[in-house]
């Protein structure tokens, strides 16, 4: 594909054993674009929910927009392929037209226990939902989901696109999934935009703190 499609799933923190009927809604919804990574630990899902589909001729794989990402223990050179071919080999296909690197830092290189720690922060994290993936209010209140501004998480997307930002909402839930798509019938007003924008709260939410110290570490720039 020749252009990124600007609106895709996001799979991190996609509950185990319900990601693949969440990608074949998905597709079925009209979304084209995936984001995976090898944190996520649930490549295998997506791909089988991926296949699926191509199976039933809904879509081709030609058709699909897949990005992947190379964990921060895996960037030296040599391990790069391999990571790669990891996370081919786990969704089942023969090429991603993506590739990241996770985070600008990297690490040293896994070793068993290494290797354990995303397992272990995603069932943290799982267990431990935060306010700030929620949209929040100028008092800090997490704006409920069904509140009537016309649907606050479709207008968050709308916000993005027409800020010309590819946005990734995550979900699992079918009605949701559905929703989060139907973005391209409106248009936000200049006023609507400026009133979202008097919301900024200047800070960084993905900080990443404990490499705070890290001489790649990225967030020490003003912004």
């Amino acid at each position: 594909m020749e252009d990124i499609p600007t609106v895709g799933l996001g799979t991190w923190k996609a509950a185990p054993g319900k990601v693949t009927e969440a990608v074949k809604v998905t597709i079925d919804a009209g979304y084209r674009h995936f984001d995976c990574a090898y944190f996520y630990h649930n490549e295998h899902e997506v791909g089988a929910g991926i296949r699926h589909k191509i199976r039933e001729g809904v879509v081709r794989r030609e058709d699909l927009f897949i990005a992947s990402k190379l964990w921060c223990t895996w960037y030296t050179k040599p391990l790069v392929r391999i990571a790669c071919c990891r996370s081919l080999k786990a969704l089942k296909l023969k090429y991603l037209d993506l590739y990241l690197m996770h985070w600008p830092m990297g690490f040293k290189s896994p070793h068993t226990a290494w290797i354990m720690i995303p397992s272990k922060l995603l069932s943290f994290c799982f267990s431990h939902p935060r306010a700030y993936d929620l949209p929040l209010d100028c008092t800090n209140m997490v704006i409920p989901s069904d509140t009537d501004f016309l649907d606050t998480w479709e207008i968050l997307i709308r916000f993005q696109i027409q800020r010309n930002v590819i946005v990734i909402p995550k979900s699992i839930t079918p009605s949701r999934i559905k929703e989060n798509i139907q973005v391209f019938d409106f248009e936000l007003t200049q006023h609507n935009m400026d009133s979202i924008l008097s919301l900024d709260r200047n800070l960084r939410l993905a900080t990443f703190p404990i490499t705070k110290n890290h001489k790649d570490y990225p967030f020490h720039i003003e912004y």
